[in-house]
């Protein structure tokens, strides 16, 4: 019981100093688990506020895990995706406590054009969670076969968020 007392004020002052978005100037990094159909891999990404509720960033992502086809594996090319993204870190303009931020966005990557739909949450001054959801709005090629579907479909990911 001596223990759990200490414990419990630690984290009180340590939510206390939480904040998921702070606007013009934040450096938000990520790392997580990217999931998708037929491969699963590592997402990593950076968002930089330049403005109350506005962030652009950098996404990068390899798949660990895919499926083969017809025997074959896919190449570095085939798991790996980069993208340049924008975001409106619209938490505060739902009125969530300063520890949450919900932010949709649009992508532009080595595959697709693409939406994202994510959000974050933190334990204390630099270290939370995160979830996040996207999908292709424009493919680049409309007629996806083979590994090209790879990357360019709906994927989820789900990690630690820092920050920076």
């Amino acid at each position: 019981m001596k223990r759990i007392i200490p414990v419990i004020a630690l984290l009180i002052v340590g939510f206390a100093n939480a904040q998921a978005y702070k606007g013009k100037g934040d450096i938000k990094g990520q790392v997580g688990l990217n999931t998708q159909d037929h491969g699963t891999g590592i997402n990593t990404s950076v968002d930089i506020g330049i403005g109350e509720n506005m962030s652009y960033g950098f996404v990068a992502s390899y798949l660990l895990s895919v499926d083969q086809a017809a025997g074959i594996k896919p190449k570095f090319e085939d798991r790996a995706d980069i993208k340049v993204r924008f975001n409106a870190n619209i938490g505060n303009v739902f009125g969530f406590d300063k520890n949450m931020d919900i932010y949709p966005g649009l992508s532009l990557g080595t595959r697709n054009f693409g939406g994202h739909l994510g959000y974050r949450y933190f334990f204390t001054s630099g270290f939370g969670i995160y979830a996040e959801a996207g999908a292709p709005i424009a493919k680049y090629d409309t007629n996806t076969k083979g590994f090209e579907h790879y990357n360019n479909q709906f994927v989820f990911n789900i990690g630690a968020s820092f920050n920076l």
